[in-house]
């Protein structure tokens, strides 16, 4: 029950030389009359890199609408953060209310 088992062995067939022949038909001749040989292309030259100008460019109304983006997004990354840390303190604050009046009843019922 507990003993791995394991699948048959692939029965793919083996290699057979007389079905494919040799390689050497690849290799190119070295005395060889072929047209591509006889040409060579030139080297591909880089495109110019402009100098001096940044790769971004931004007008003063994009700067402007960017800067209100940020500050828009700040605030209300900061809104969401400050309220979920005032959902925490609200939710120990009344846990903390609960066990001290859950402690002044067990303690008034065992002083009877």
């Amino acid at each position: 029950m507990f003993t791995p088992k394991y699948p048959t062995p692939d029965t793919a067939p083996t290699a057979d030389t007389s079905l494919v022949g040799p390689l050497t038909s690849l290799v190119h001749p070295a005395a060889c009359d072929c047209p591509h040989t006889t040409t060579t292309a030139p080297a591909p030259v880089p495109a110019p890199v402009p100098v001096g100008r940044p790769s971004v460019q931004f007008t003063p109304g994009a700067l402007v609408v960017a800067a209100a983006g940020g500050t828009a997004l700040v605030l209300v990354v900061g809104t969401v953060l400050v309220s979920m840390l005032l959902a925490v303190a609200i939710t120990a604050a009344s846990v903390a209310i609960c066990a001290v009046v859950l402690r002044s009843l067990l303690n008034h019922q065992h002083n009877r």
